[in-house]
């Protein structure tokens, strides 16, 4: 799928489609001239994403090196104490991130990881030793069967079967009539390749006890559930108290450095911590990823309500600009977002609305959108919109004016 922001070029580098990965040279005498003009045309969108002076999300990776750890440097003292210790494999601050993460889920314990892909191959992993049942329940377009080259099998050990192929989590029913036994049920909460799309409060309240009473234990693919609270109209620490266990991720809503936590049961995040090394993510010293991690929660998670809002005024103006523009076939989806992040479906090709971008970006100085890609048939494209604190400046109108101005740029 395409970048997790409007903006951002390589938000999650292990997902092929997020990366900047070239066409693929062959032996064909073209080969270099195509690699050449993709070069060209990724700097002139990494150059207008960080010229722009309107856009809906300003990502944390078109800030250069220097500036970006001077920042961190400086935002340091409000997190952590100017005498206070570097970390040595895990302690200090970084158990400081852990006791606030669990503490934010209501989970007894949480262990700090370098990626939610080991943090999510280890929960399992330990879960299936304790049910007996190393078959994992989840949807086929969850990240670890999308992104993570079928890890949890050639790695793990573990098996993963689908309730269902829905655009959407599984139903109650789904999970109760499914064919064969599963020691856990995996829930991504929102399904990004869906679309960012949660199910009604009920809906997981009902999918959780299917999952129960068949004995399975239940796992949150959490890695953007901080901003699952607006949808749900429930505090965190009520949404993780359905699951056994839940993963979050620090940068991807939170805008840290990278990093992840795994939160749950004592005695199974102590077994965690024992496969964390084992699978080489015990690091020596993680500091400035856990400094940073600590100023998301502070300063970011407390926003995140403002920007879901704001991301369905878009949503709106989007739908309505592209009408009015004359286009003769648009999807906003959901139509009214889950999250602060959505998907916009256009009927034109991919390098076709990349040019018209990032054309609009370097003449006006206005980036509506990031990249396009292909999806479905041919000469249908699809994009991610995040809507973050440069977004809360756009009003419906100024959304639907930077619209006309995109679609004028669109060759008939």
């Amino acid at each position: 799928m395409p970048s997790d922001s409007a903006v951002q070029e390589q938000p999650e580098p292990q997902e092929p489609r997020d990366a900047e990965a070239g066409p693929d040279a062959g032996p064909d005498t073209g080969a270099d001239a195509d690699v050449d003009a993709y070069e060209i045309q990724s700097a002139r969108r990494r150059a207008a994403a960080r010229s722009a002076a309107r856009t809906l999300h300003r990502s944390v990776l078109h800030v250069p090196l220097t500036e970006r750890l001077s920042a961190l440097a400086a935002a340091a003292p409000e997190v952590a104490a100017p005498d206070d210790p570097t970390d040595v494999y895990g302690n200090a601050v970084v158990a400081t991130l852990e006791g606030e993460v669990a503490r934010l889920l209501g989970k007894e314990d949480a262990a700090f990881f370098p990626t939610g892909t080991m943090a999510q191959q280890v929960a399992l992993r330990c879960w299936a030793g304790r049910t007996g049942n190393a078959t994992v329940a989840l949807h086929p377009k969850a990240h670890p069967e999308m992104h993570e080259g079928s890890a949890f099998s050639v790695v793990s050990g573990l098996r993963t079967v689908h309730p269902t192929d829905e655009p959407r989590l599984p139903t109650a029913d789904e999970v109760w009539d499914f064919e064969e036994p599963f020691g856990a049920l995996m829930l991504e909460l929102p399904l990004r390749e869906a679309g960012f799309v949660l199910p009604e409060w009920e809906e997981l309240e009902a999918v959780v006890t299917a999952a129960r009473e068949r004995d399975a234990v239940v796992h949150f693919d959490g890695a953007r559930l901080w901003e699952c609270t607006p949808h749900f109209g429930r505090g965190l620490a009520e949404i993780a108290g359905l699951a056994d266990s839940v993963y979050v991720s620090f940068y991807k809503s939170l805008e840290g450095l990278s990093g992840a936590a795994l939160a749950g049961p004592r005695t199974l995040v102590e077994e965690a911590r024992v496969w964390r090394h084992r699978y080489g993510g015990q690091l020596f010293q993680q500091f400035p990823v856990a400094v940073s991690a600590l100023l998301g929660l502070k300063h970011t998670l407390p926003r995140l309500p403002e920007y879901v809002a704001h991301a369905r005024v878009v949503a709106g103006a989007l739908h309505e600009g592209f009408a009015a523009a004359g286009v003769p076939w648009s999807r906003v989806h959901p139509e009214r977002p889950h999250t602060h992040q959505f998907q916009v479906w256009l009927p034109y090709a991919p390098d076709v609305l990349n040019e018209a971008c990032v054309g609009q970006a370097e003449e006006t100085g206005t980036l509506l959108f990031g990249r396009w890609f292909p999806d479905g048939p041919p000469g249908l494209s699809v994009t991610e919109v995040t809507v973050t604190e440069e977004g809360l400046k756009w009003t419906a109108h100024d959304v639907k004016e930077a619209v006309a101005e995109f679609v004028r740029r669109i060759p008939a």
